[in-house]
């Protein structure tokens, strides 16, 4: 019997070998997955809104939900300033984007892009910048005033520059651990009880009532797992937005 571990499913397996003056750029089965989230998440939205029409269709319904929800319950709620529109389209295709990839990963013998913590620190940072870039945009150097709070006694200024600093810079860490830590841990849960039911399944009389117990909760978890993917997709969205909206309005 060979035991398999749960890890195993986030392998990287190289596709198709390349090498660029020694540096590695094969195509990978992330690389595949990378481009059919683009593809999925591109199509649907092309073709839900294709020919549209006053009473929309069903398709066409669930595309004009998401841009309502992200257009006024993230960026225009949480963003608040007359500039918040500017930043829709970069927090939409963000949004939009983690969701897909995150419920293709749900459907088996697929790959989950952000199960992988170099892929999510990526957006993380991509985001970071992004932020930053907003704030010397607007405000110039006044931005670093965002580390000193409102009130703070001259003495203790060098010490709490260093603290908001350091929490500051650690967002692109949490922003991305809190993804990939989600993700990897559904999936390798799955894992782990799909191989408990199925050695239970030797196991006589008794072991086909456990694996059918276990077989009921991987059903009941999937339905979970799938609401968590879309849940992650919405915290970096929102995260995203507080971190634009510290950017502009600082203190």
């Amino acid at each position: 019997m060979f035991i398999f571990s749960p890890l195993e499913q986030f392998q990287l397996v190289s596709l198709i070998p390349l090498d660029f003056l020694g540096i590695n750029i094969s195509i990978t089965n992330a690389t595949l997955f990378l481009f059919i989230t683009v593809f999925l998440a591109y199509t649907f939205l092309r073709l839900a809104m294709h020919n549209a029409t006053v009473v929309p269709n069903n398709w066409q319904y669930v595309a004009e939900q998401i841009y309502v929800f992200v257009n006024e319950k993230l960026v225009g709620d949480l963003i608040q300033h007359e500039r918040a529109r500017d930043f829709f389209p970069f927090v939409f295709t963000l949004f939009v984007f983690i969701l897909v990839g995150n419920e293709v990963g749900m459907v088996p013998y697929t790959f989950t892009i952000t199960s992988h913590l170099i892929f999510t620190f990526a957006l993380g940072l991509m985001m970071f910048i992004g932020v930053n870039y907003v704030g010397f945009a607007t405000h110039g150097l006044h931005f670093f005033s965002l580390f000193i709070p409102t009130g703070c006694p001259g003495w203790i200024i060098p010490g709490i520059i260093g603290i908001e600093l350091v929490s500051y810079v650690f967002r692109v860490i949490s922003i991305a651990v809190r993804l990939f830590a989600n993700m990897m841990a559904g999936h390798s849960l799955f894992k782990i009880l799909a191989g408990f039911a199925w050695v239970m399944l030797s196991s006589g009389v008794l072991g086909f009532i456990g694996a059918g117990a276990i077989f009921a909760f991987i059903l009941a978890f999937t339905a979970l797992e799938v609401a968590i993917a879309a849940i992650q997709a919405y915290i970096f969205a929102l995260l995203t937005c507080l971190y634009l909206k510290d950017a502009i309005h600082l203190h």
